[in-house]
Order: structure tokens, then sequence, then C-alpha cells
């Protein structure tokens, strides 16, 4: 989760308003820990959760807002209209969407999605599990920062 958490705010100062992040992976495998780091990034200090009962949570104290997503107890697209979502889309910071790849025809291609995965379920110690986490570009705007974070992380 740290891991997450460091990339995320690592790339949090290339995200600008608009952008769309798709974060897809297992229960518990570090979605929302990459929000988290995302929002420390923005200079946001409050204690972001997941929102999986208010479906949106909203930051406004960074350097631009935040707008974080949990699309997990949705059953059909036709409920996406009452979640935001489309009045936020494209707006004033970038959106977080976890559980999202249910609705990729929806939210649309202009998105970066970053899978989160469990490398090993058995670590001893009771520490936590390592993740992987990959990131796959659907746009140009997408491509721009994963080479800003590539350059950034000297690969």
């Amino acid at each position: 989760t740290e891991a997450a958490k460091q990339l995320a705010e690592t790339l949090a100062p290339y995200l600008h308003p608009g952008d769309v992040v798709v974060l897809s992976g297992d229960l518990g495998a570090g979605k929302t820990q990459f929000v988290q780091g995302v929002a420390a990034g923005l200079g946001i200090s409050a204690q972001v959760t997941s929102p999986t009962f208010n479906i949106l949570l909203e930051y406004h104290q960074g350097r631009i807002p935040l707008y974080h997503f949990d699309l997990y107890r949705l059953d059909s697209a036709d409920q996406l209209e009452d979640t935001g979502l489309f009045d936020v889309l494209g707006a004033d910071g970038p959106c977080l969407i976890e559980w999202g790849e249910q609705f990729s025809r929806e939210i649309g291609d202009d998105r970066v999605d970053v899978f989160v995965s469990r490398l090993d379920d058995e670590v001893a110690g009771g520490q936590e599990p390592p993740r992987g986490i990959r990131l796959v570009p659907r746009n140009a705007r997408g491509e721009e920062l994963l080479d800003r974070l590539d350059a950034e992380l000297g690969n």
C-alpha cells in the first residue's frame, strides 16, 4: 500500500483538471491507498476514505479539487446518472474512479486505467503483501502523464 501511495503522490503534481483515472483491482488491493497518495500530492490534508456508501466524495482543500468515486455498488449503467459522475467528468479537478472498469464505455477513452493487484497473499510476519501496479493510458493525455511519471521515477 505504501508503494501505491508513493506512486500516486509522484503522479499527483502532473494531474490536471479533467483528467480521469479508473482504478481496478480486487477488494483490498490498494485502490483507495492510491487515491490517498494523489490527495496528499495535491496538498489535501483531509482523511481520504473509500466512498463506498456515498459513491462520491469531493475534496476541495488542495491545489485543484479531487473527485473520488466508488462505483462498486452500482449494478447498471443507468445508475451512473444519479452519481454525479457526468457532472464532474472534465470539470475543475481530476476524477479518480474505483470499480469504474465495468462502465468503461460510458466513462469513455479519455482516461488512464490503473490496475492494482496483490502479488502474493502469503507474507511472513503478518506484513502487507506486496502490490503490483500497472498504468495503461487510453489517450494522448494519458501517454503524457505516464511519460512524465516515468521521467520522474527515472525509468
